[in-house]
């Protein structure tokens, strides 16, 4: 049943973000880029660079499983108006932005068409897709914004698009069964996930969260921080192991708010790392600063990032919820928008 703080449903989609796997690959089935690349690099602002940080946790996956089959390549990403060196060189580009009016990958765009370089789009519409008509450059057509609400919860989608366009174009093998099985799985275990991310929005609620993960994993703990800003409207803060561990948590020392630690743990990590997050949340707790440890649900490597991933999710609609607070919408980036001279609309995606 809907909760009547979540005027907009944003349950159903966190809900339903399984399928959003295999819309992603039907999406871009049918597009592929011709050449032979050393290199991606991925254009976009916000959550629409985030396809980047999941390639190279599963990327990097598979080559150390079977260096033979999935051949190392670079990955970059750029957060900003121009290009970046590693665009340049035999690199396939990605321009990827949700309402294809993000200004910056706007910017980005034409930069690639002026040098000729090779690349694809990603965008429900807007400015990107008609460049992309405009210049036969192939695009990846992602659902209107109504079919998934706020841009940044089409993650899983926009991820499995850019691997499947990967598929085509012979960068990597083709996994639509792997892909198939992670969200029969991720369907199946839903129910858990939710209870697990509700608990933690208990834990952390009334505290700023801190997400901490190993190196491998960091980027989800950056997830996790991105969707305490934008589901639950509250700072959020991340950082990994074992670096934090040679800076930040002297910062602990003397706190000056109220602070909860959210330690993702992997039980494939180095067991140097695992007994670091021992250490590091006994110490903590003795300056005042609790901690929740969630042991990353074990499978395929798929499974594992996305089933975190959802925990994240939840944990952040309910500490909406417990806020009153609608998860939805983004106020703050409307009122930019509104005040805004930018030639092309902002999106926080």
């Amino acid at each position: 049943m809907q909760n009547k703080i979540d005027k907009e449903n944003l349950y159903d989609v966190i809900k339903n973000i399984p399928d959003q796997l295999l819309t992603g690959l039907d999406l871009a089935k049918d597009v592929k880029v011709e050449g032979k690349f050393k290199a991606i690099e991925i254009s976009g602002m916000g959550g629409s660079s985030l396809p980047a940080n999941l390639l190279r946790i599963y990327l990097h996956s598979l080559f150390w499983k079977n260096a033979s089959v999935n051949p190392r390549f670079g990955i970059f990403q750029n957060r900003s108006y121009g290009l970046p060196p590693e665009a340049f060189d035999e690199c396939l580009n990605i321009v990827s932005s949700y309402s294809g009016n993000t200004e910056e990958t706007v910017s980005s765009f034409e930069e690639v068409l002026k040098n000729n370089l090779p690349c694809f789009g990603i965008a429900a519409g807007g400015k990107v897709a008609e460049m992309c008509k405009e210049n036969n450059i192939p695009l990846v057509l992602m659902p209107p914004p109504e079919k998934i609400l706020q841009p940044r919860m089409a993650l899983a989608c926009n991820f499995a698009a850019v691997f499947q366009v990967l598929a085509n174009s012979g960068m990597v093998e083709d996994k639509k069964k792997e892909f198939g099985e992670t969200a029969s799985k991720l369907k199946e275990n839903g129910q858990i996930f939710e209870e697990q991310g509700k608990k933690i929005a208990e834990e952390v609620a009334g505290k700023t969260p801190v997400v901490y993960g190993s190196t491998r994993f960091k980027s989800l703990a950056m997830i996790w921080k991105i969707m305490f800003n934008e589901n639950s409207k509250t700072p959020a803060f991340w950082n990994f192991f074992p670096e934090l561990n040679h800076n930040e948590m002297i910062g602990f020392t003397k706190p000056q708010g109220k602070f909860h630690l959210i330690v993702l743990h992997d039980s494939g990590i180095d067991p140097r790392i695992s007994k670091r997050m021992e250490i590091t949340t006994n110490i903590l707790k003795k300056y005042g600063t609790d901690s929740t440890i969630v042991d990353m649900p074990e499978d395929g490597i798929l499974f594992r990032i996305f089933s975190t991933l959802q925990i994240g999710c939840w944990a952040s609609y309910y500490l909406a919820l417990k806020y009153g607070i609608d998860p939805t919408p983004v106020e703050m980036v409307e009122e930019l928008k509104a005040n805004s001279t930018l030639k092309c609309n902002t999106e926080n995606f």
